[in-house]
């Protein structure tokens, strides 16, 4: 369920409320001088998507974060934002929206942690050797706007190394939800 703006986000893991709650404020905060920023001067809207996946990046303490976004003129997922030291190579890339994890949660609209992608029939492996860097654990999170679902969040491997849990889950949903709204 979506909190409201200032309220604790809260991280079973660390009780690190405030650092939590501060860091999605943040990305509040980015989208909205962003989403102003290009009022006044229109461009392409890569740079607030790679100000929210370096955002999650911080918040959520993983290697590498990707935004893909559907484009119905071709029934594809494309990959428009990264961030992180893993997450580069994964830009300009595009698959089948119905393909892999992110396919999955595109079309469903759900959440998915994966502990283990290798052992998910989902996961789409040839994409992820194109970019030379193949998860272990994956996080996937539904990017909506009023219309509906437009695209897909990805958070590869917590830096700590344990799986994703459901404070993460919580974490990347509200901040691409407050993200979003603030744009």
């Amino acid at each position: 369920p979506p909190r409201a703006r200032g309220a604790p986000v809260t991280d079973a893991r660390s009780g690190d409320d405030a650092g939590r709650a501060g860091a999605l404020d943040a990305i509040v905060a980015v989208g909205a001088r962003l989403a102003a920023a290009e009022r006044l001067v229109p461009q392409t809207g890569e740079p607030t998507l790679r100000a929210i996946a370096d955002a999650a990046v911080a918040l959520v303490r993983v290697t590498a974060a990707s935004i893909a976004l559907h484009d119905p003129a071709s029934g594809r997922l494309v990959f428009r934002a990264a961030a992180g030291p893993e997450g580069e190579a994964v830009v300009g890339l595009s698959i089948a929206a119905h393909e892999g994890i992110a396919g999955y949660v595109f079309a469903t609209g759900q959440a998915l942690a994966v502990a283990d992608v290798v052992r998910d029939p989902r996961f789409e492996r040839t994409t992820a050797e194109r970019t030379g860097y193949v998860p272990r654990a994956l996080l996937a999170v539904p990017l909506l706007d009023p219309t509906g679902i437009v695209g897909v969040m990805e958070l590869l491997d917590r830096r700590d190394g344990a799986a994703f849990d459901l404070a993460d889950v919580e974490v990347a949903t509200t901040a691409m939800n407050a993200a979003v709204e603030s744009v």
